[in-house]
């Protein structure tokens, strides 16, 4: 037995389920990116304290992942853990129209889910591909909503393993941004405030949205969703056509001739071809409009998360 094989037994003593190199590229949507050393899926808030208490005390770095959906994974992959919540981490409970949801579930199935009990507000939640907590993490949002729109309260767990609850007015919801992507702290849960509505009507504005981001997004190939940031003033999507990259393509990394705000591979592209892109981009665009544009993906290097310069 080699020393990650012992490592990999060390972590398994959390009773949690573990994987060594495990490719990032079936981890995420864009579906690229190299091997992580182990991917370590908890079952419950125990098994999730003492996964990270392991990873300090070994020199571990780890990395929280929901669905994977607005991240980059290098193609030399991550050297340390990837603890994915699943399990507990997907329950959905409802007390009249309080949401009470754990990071790991699907917002989509949490806007269905609300949308079967009447209960709006959570509609332009339907079609985002990834977690609740990645939602808040980012405060998504898309059609004129956002997270901070219906979040109330998140509780997290710190790196020490204890238990804070944060009220809506201390995540600092921003656009793209809140308080967690400056704080080491691991989303738990949250609690969404709706509104009582007609279930017909909710579901009937669900379609609406569902049937626009057909039209015009590129769901056929993967992608990580939207690449870039709004800039002040503009639309990213319309800045990249602008300068005539619809279509264009680093390997198999292209802008998606449907949505220039989209990059999405189309076929066997690596993480190299996508940043390669995403340079490319921010380039023709700044000599074209002036706009520096900023990508909105979170960039995971073997080493943890990074900007994409």
């Amino acid at each position: 037995m080699n020393g990650q094989e012992k490592m990999a037994e060390v972590l398994r003593s959390a009773g949690s389920q573990v994987q060594i190199n495990y490719p990032m590229k079936r981890l995420t949507t864009m579906r690229v990116g190299g091997p992580a050393a182990y991917v370590v899926t908890p079952s419950n808030a125990e098994q999730l304290k003492t996964t990270i208490q392991i990873c300090q005390e070994n020199g571990l770095k780890f990395f929280v992942m929901g669905k994977g959906s607005n991240i980059l994974a290098s193609d030399e992959g991550f050297q340390g853990v990837i603890i994915k919540l699943e399990s507990d981490f997907q329950k959905i409970r409802f007390q009249n129209n309080i949401i009470e949801a754990e990071s790991g579930a699907s917002l989509s199935a949490i806007a269905k889910k609300a949308a079967d009990r009447g209960l709006s507000g959570l509609e332009f939640a339907s079609g985002i591909p990834g977690t609740l907590g990645g939602a808040v993490y980012m405060n998504a949002g898309a059609y004129g909503g956002e997270m901070k729109d219906v979040i109330q309260e998140v509780t997290v767990m710190d790196t020490t393993g204890a238990i804070r609850h944060l009220d809506k007015t201390e995540l600092e919801l921003g656009y793209r941004s809140s308080i967690f992507q400056s704080k080491s702290w691991i989303i738990l849960r949250g609690i969404l405030q709706l509104e009582e509505g007609d279930p017909e009507e909710v579901k009937r504005k669900i379609k609406e949205l569902t049937e626009k981001r057909v039209a015009k997004q590129p769901l056929d190939l993967p992608s990580a969703g939207s690449i870039f940031k709004r800039p002040e003033g503009h639309y990213a999507a319309a800045l990249i056509e602008e300068a005539g990259l619809k279509g264009h393509a680093v390997g198999d990394a292209m802008v998606s001739p449907k949505h220039a705000g989209f990059i999405v591979n189309a076929g066997e592209a690596t993480c190299e071809d996508v940043v390669g892109l995403i340079h490319h981009i921010q380039k023709c665009v700044e000599e074209k409009s002036g706009v520096r544009l900023v990508p909105e993906v979170r960039y995971l290097t073997p080493r943890g998360l990074d900007v994409i310069r």
